[in-house]
């Protein structure tokens, strides 16, 4: 008899997720300094000054379990999204969420829809658990293809996963197109609207997925501190949906699932009016500045609607990305998305994205 294999047939198959390069690695590995990381979508003004007040309030809290319920972490959210407590669900960062709702309401036999080509997570989460997924490819300009996504429904699909900006293409969908699918959808699919990076939109079509969780029962919206507030190192996302839902992940969520730091982080960032303001303000002079001047290279980039631009470079992104970490820039090579010709570049200070720039005329010739 064979010996019992050590892992499920799909854990071995499954590509782990890879994150961005470190600045401290990358300056030991080449022997340099000064290393600027447009990697990873971070806040390049740091987190909410509040924030920070906060944690360093509780600190000597430290030894204490945190509130398994976040109690008032919730409140402080419906409140600010005038939305019920009971609609809302905390988690560490919304890939979190992203894991329970495969693991609560995935059935066997059921199946995800994707985007081929957008977040890599939502491949990553399905195949831990060993949940399969149909993938519709995006129509040109880096877009989802709602309508193509729409003629792929079946009774077996379980989860939609729609990411709005989406990572890592930086495009988004239109009210239209979304409530065209919407309206295809059955009520027993669950359609996950993944609007990490909506402060970020400035754009008259863009829709609000709050404004469709109450009509139709079967839409969850999820968001994150991790981008506007630059609270990604403290791991704190929500999600917005039916009292119900909210209810089933608490059961199999892990007990004392946010730290007492990121409740406070997060209670505190809402309040930040200030910081939210002059995070957009600068993201949005610094996304201009990157697509005009690398379209100036011929380098095909789509208009951003998150905090990021796409680039597709028209050769394969490994040697580009290691001749601007030798020139101490990190940007996000975006292969295992199935990207490989593409590189993913945070808009940073403006410092930073002129540096960027400039390594990459040098890399491209």
């Amino acid at each position: 008899m064979s010996p019992r294999p050590l892992v499920p047939e799909y854990i071995e198959r499954m590509q782990p997720y890879v994150p961005g390069k470190p600045i401290e690695e990358t300056e030991r590995e080449y022997g340099i300094t000064n290393v600027i990381k447009l990697a990873s979508n971070e806040n390049p003004l740091g987190p909410s000054p509040l924030a920070v007040k906060a944690i360093e309030a509780g600190l000597s809290k430290l030894h204490l379990y945190p509130d398994g319920s976040s109690f008032y972490l919730v409140r402080a959210l419906a409140e600010h999204l005038k939305v019920q407590p009971n609609e809302v669900f905390v988690g560490s960062g919304s890939n979190e969420i992203i894991e329970l709702l495969i693991r609560t309401f995935m059935h066997p036999g059921d199946e995800a829809l994707l985007s081929a080509g957008s977040f890599q997570m939502y491949k990553v989460a399905l195949n831990s658990h060993g949940r399969p997924w149909v993938e519709v490819p995006m129509q040109a300009g880096y877009r989802y293809d709602l309508e193509a996504m729409a003629k792929k429904l079946t009774p077996k699909t379980r989860l939609v996963f729609l990411a709005n900006p989406d990572n890592p293409t930086s495009t988004a969908f239109s009210r239209a197109e979304l409530e065209a699918f919407l309206g295809k959808v059955s009520e027993d699919t669950l359609v996950v609207l993944d609007e990490a990076y909506f402060e970020y939109v400035d754009w008259p079509e863009y829709p609000n997925g709050i404004d469709y969780y109450r009509e139709m029962p079967n839409v969850v919206v999820l968001r994150t501190f991790s981008k506007i507030y630059g609270l990604a190192g403290v791991r704190l996302g929500y999600g917005v949906m039916q009292p119900k839902m909210v209810e089933y992940l608490n059961r199999t969520k892990m007990p004392f699932n946010l730290t007492s730091d990121a409740q406070a982080a997060g209670i505190a960032a809402l309040k930040d009016v200030e910081h939210v303001r002059s995070t957009q303000q600068a993201t949005w002079r610094g996304l201009r500045y990157l697509e005009t001047e690398l379209r100036k290279l011929s380098l095909p980039v789509p208009r951003s609607h998150a905090n990021f631009v796409f680039v597709d470079l028209g050769r394969p992104n490994g040697p580009v990305y290691e001749q601007l970490l030798k020139r101490g820039v990190i940007v996000r090579p975006v292969s295992l998305s199935g990207w490989p010709n593409a590189v993913r570049i945070t808009a940073g200070l403006q410092g930073q994205n002129e540096r960027a720039v400039a390594a990459l005329k040098e890399v491209l010739g």
